[in-house]
């Protein structure tokens, strides 16, 4: 497992980034820039960057820059910075190539069923970040999480990203997050996809980023291990998600609110 609660603030952990990788200047700045912030707080730092996206509503919407040259980049920035990166996969044949780029696979939550990619995903000895399935309960990620620790790797994360309520809207038990702590793995709180819109009627996902900041809060107060942000320079013209992506000139601010409520808990605990 990658060491990121060995830190001296003992703070949560970052794991934050564009969406997609839209090409490598965009992410360089973008890492850059967060890697400045964290480092002032204290915040262990995981870039994120999709190297292709796979789950579009639309035919048409825009998946990528092309996979090996989007890993390239992610190994360019974990080179350059010194930080660990992450990045989606979507097939088991997926697997070992992203492997030997970055240091995090991420098992996107629609998919943290499927036995054979979690399988592919734990044999390559890379940490796994399995995302909660919408649909399902915080105590069922006992199996996504048991499939990769009986196929040989016990370097599980999990991430909370909200719950389907109805057809258009997700929301958040922060129950789970102490649910999930308790089945043995660190525990992400992803501030962004959990206030997804899916399904409108535009074939485009909407978003409520005016409350990135509350759920982050929450999430901290309650506990989380680490914390997911998806950040871009201008969300109004990011190829995707950039309905509910947090401006990036808006990152260091509320990091430093949440160090200063991980300070109180620890305080008063």
């Amino acid at each position: 497992m990658i060491e990121l609660k060995n830190n001296p603030a003992n703070n949560f952990f970052l794991l934050a980034g564009p969406c997609v990788i839209e090409g490598e200047e965009m992410a360089m700045r973008i890492a850059e820039r967060v890697m400045d912030i964290t480092s002032r707080l204290s915040i262990p730092y995981v870039f994120k960057g999709s190297y292709r996206k796979a789950n579009r509503s639309r035919l048409d919407s825009f998946t990528g820059i092309g996979d090996e040259k989007a890993l390239r980049v992610l190994r360019k920035v974990s080179d350059t910075f010194g930080i660990p990166t992450v990045t989606d996969i979507h097939s088991a044949t997926e697997a070992d190539m992203a492997a030997e780029y970055v240091d995090i696979l991420q098992i996107p939550a629609f998919l943290c069923r499927q036995t054979d990619l979690l399988v592919a995903a734990a044999r390559t000895g890379r940490t796994v970040n399995i995302k909660k399935g919408q649909f399902l309960s915080p105590d069922a990620m006992r199996f996504a999480a048991g499939k990769v620790v009986e196929a040989g790797n016990p370097n599980v994360m999990l991430t909370e990203r909200g719950t389907t309520f109805g057809y258009q809207d997700l929301i958040v038990d922060y129950r789970g997050i102490p649910e999930m702590q308790a089945l043995g793995y660190p525990v992400v709180m992803d501030a962004t996809h959990s206030l997804q819109q899916p399904n409108q009627a535009s074939g485009v996902t909407g978003g409520m980023p005016r409350l990135i900041e509350t759920i982050a809060k929450a999430a901290i107060a309650v506990g989380a291990d680490g914390l997911f942000v998806e950040t871009h320079e201008n969300p109004a013209v990011a190829k995707s998600d950039g309905a509910n992506m947090l401006r990036l000139d808006l990152l260091e601010g509320l990091l430093t609110k949440l160090v200063r409520i991980r300070e109180a808990i620890k305080a008063t605990s």
